[in-house]
């Protein structure tokens, strides 16, 4: 799901999900340090106040363009054209090119950066740097799929309203029914953005077909469609008619009122969603036709650069596919080394890829595919990001205020879904922050990767950075909610590898598992630039996975599938967490006993999110102050 207003990361309302039952003990104290800015050696009063100035500034037009972001509005807790869904039309992506570009101006000619505090420097900086990649992104408008199985309109319109749009009122209630009779424009303005691609020859993969049909028709499957009775409803009724039965039952409105409140909604149903996901199945059904087997994007005109600029937007360098392709390889060596010591541990006679075979497939390794299975499974990944957050002081100064708690994916978006992903918490407390882990086929999700998995989505991974990043003072909203892959993604991966200093993974196979998702990430530097740049095929993708890494093949062949539909996105993860590291070692040999962890953590995490260079000279001018 990509508004105008969103797809291209606007200067000044930029961030989304990272690239995630109930409430829970996920939360810290009210007593738990506040977020700050990193502060500064002095200060001068002319600068601060000029500083002021500018994060006004950057507030005004924050909330102009808030404004016309219904659906930012809306994650982010506010009601403001709560009945309204993003225009994203091309045109509409044009006029806020041309606002973006005239922000920019107009900040160049009111502000000197030599008179704001580094914070203020940072800023103006930093929104310079946000127009130069949008820009980038605009030159490549199209290239993105508008539909595929891990994005799109045909399942966002479904998580967005279900995960999003509160209810708690009759006028929330109305604005949820006047989005159902939008979905009309908005699912067909993405309809409109996908012909005009493939007008262009810009097509995802053949396979891809299948999985957006099936995707769009989930929405549609059931009452008041396809002639079944409302003990069978659609996600979208069944999620209608929760929230409403909620509002009777707090004594919010009569059940009356919910009835015809229902009535409308099936009747939006009906008229506009339905036709309107008909015409997208139908179209996509016979573009089918017109797809082909290349997965790679130097199928595309100008694919060759296209890629080379999706490796500098996602991993914030300017290191070439095959530099990375041959760090990938280095990387994928040494894991197996590491894996190799732990198959002697555990008395594993045989070769690595035995060992593969035997984390893939023993009975020990997974839960039941059962309801009882995977609640055991949540259960068990919430206690461990419980331990960890108990454990947290030792080496952090600072912590969220906000709560965070652990789901399953859906049921009707969990088939074409990640393995797990996070969804960061509402400003104003209304949400938690949530993992999601999917548990479609829990042979998917080994057990000896939990303990990574839920320290990377969770504690002191994703939680940690994304809700400090919205809890800071000082700065403005963009950058609290600004985002930068490398940045956030190589932070999840860190914080796979942070809770092994602290001496987690006592046992082997768990320290097995927290390697295998490092091994992961080492293996997308190989198999992306080699889908990308190298035109290695789809089966040439997935067998490297399965012969180098120890994931079971749905993963291997679910995880080729997403990087062929985002080129590059899946290389910065070891590459942010290969520079946070490289700075963190830097400053502990140049600090020596000044070192603290604590304080490095702060440095990394107390600004926002960053590109890689800016975090760079953040982390030098820390030592250098030391």
């Amino acid at each position: 799901m990509r508004a105008a207003t969103t797809a291209i990361a606007l200067l000044f309302l930029s961030g989304a999900v990272a690239c995630t039952p109930g409430t829970s003990s996920n939360e810290t104290t009210d007593t738990a340090p506040q977020a700050e800015a990193s502060s500064e050696p002095a200060l001068d009063p002319a600068k601060e106040a000029e500083t002021a100035r500018l994060n006004a500034w950057f507030e005004t037009k924050y909330q102009e363009a808030i404004s016309r972001s219904p659906m930012r509005a809306t994650f982010l807790g506010s009601r403001e054209n709560y009945d309204k869904w993003d225009d994203v039309s091309y045109a509409a992506w044009d006029a806020e090119m041309e606002i973006q570009r005239a922000n920019v101006a107009e900040m160049r000619e009111l502000f000197d950066p030599e008179a704001l505090t580094a914070q203020g420097q940072l800023s103006f900086r930093l929104a310079e740097y946000e127009l130069e990649r949008d820009e980038i992104s605009n030159k490549w408008r199209g290239y993105n799929y508008t539909f595929s199985q891990m994005r799109g309109a045909h399942a966002g319109v479904a998580s967005f309203l279900i995960g999003q749009h509160k209810v708690t009122s009759k006028a929330d209630a109305e604005a949820y029914i006047s989005r159902l009779a939008g979905v009309s424009t908005y699912l067909g303005q993405h309809l409109e953005n996908a012909k005009a691609s493939a007008e262009r020859g810009i097509r995802p993969p053949l396979f891809v077909y299948d999985f957006v049909i099936e995707g769009a028709g989930n929405v549609i499957d059931g009452y008041p469609f396809e002639g079944v009775g409302p003990e069978s409803p659609s996600p979208l009724y069944a999620d209608f008619i929760s929230k409403t039965d909620a509002l009777v039952t707090n004594g919010t409105i009569t059940q009356d009122e919910a009835d015809e409140l229902n009535f409308e909604a099936r009747g939006a149903l009906l008229d506009h969603v339905y036709p309107t996901y008909f015409d997208l199945i139908t179209w996509v059904y016979e573009d089918k036709a017109n797809a082909t087997s290349d997965d790679g994007a130097w199928k595309h005109e100008g694919g060759a650069e296209y890629y080379n600029d999706r490796l500098s937007l996602m991993t914030t360098t300017d290191m070439s596919a095959d530099e990375i392709h041959q760090l990938g390889l280095a990387e994928v060596d040494r894991i197996h080394g590491e894996m190799r010591a732990i198959m002697a541990q555990v008395g594993f006679e045989g070769t690595l890829q035995d060992f593969f075979d035997f984390t893939r497939t023993d009975p020990q390794f997974f839960k039941p595919n059962t309801d009882e299975g995977k609640a055991e499974y949540l259960a068990e990944a919430t206690e461990m990001i419980d331990t960890m957050r108990d454990a947290l002081p030792s080496v952090f100064n600072t912590f969220p205020k906000a709560e965070m708690v652990v789901k399953a994916v859906e049921p009707f978006r969990e088939k074409a879904a990640g393995k797990a992903f996070y969804q960061r918490p509402a400003p104003d407390g209304s949400r938690p922050g949530v993992y999601y882990a999917n548990l479609y086929r829990m042979e998917d999700m080994p057990l000896y990767q939990m303990e990574a998995l839920a320290y990377h989505e969770g504690i002191p991974g994703h939680h940690m950075q994304l809700a400090i990043s919205q809890e800071l003072t000082g700065i403005p909203k963009f950058r609290k909610y600004g985002g930068f892959t490398a940045y956030t993604e190589g932070w999840g991966l860190y914080s796979e590898f942070l809770p092994k200093e602290m001496g987690f993974y006592s046992d082997p196979y768990s320290d097995f598992g927290r390697l295998a998702m490092e091994l992961w990430r080492a293996a997308r530097l190989v198999v992306d630039t080699g889908l990308h740049e190298k035109k290695w095929t789809r089966e040439e993708a997935i067998d490297y996975l399965l012969t180098n890494t120890p994931n079971p093949e749905g993963d291997c062949r679910k995880a080729i599938e997403r990087y062929i539909v985002m080129p590059g996105q899946a290389t910065a993860y070891k590459i942010g967490m290969l520079k946070i590291l490289e700075l963190r070692e830097d400053a502990r040999e140049r600090l020596g006993d000044a070192f603290d962890i604590r304080d490095f953590h702060d440095v990394i995490l107390k600004d926002g999110p960053v590109p890689l260079q800016i975090l760079e000279e953040n982390v030098e001018a820390w030592i250098t102050a030391k």
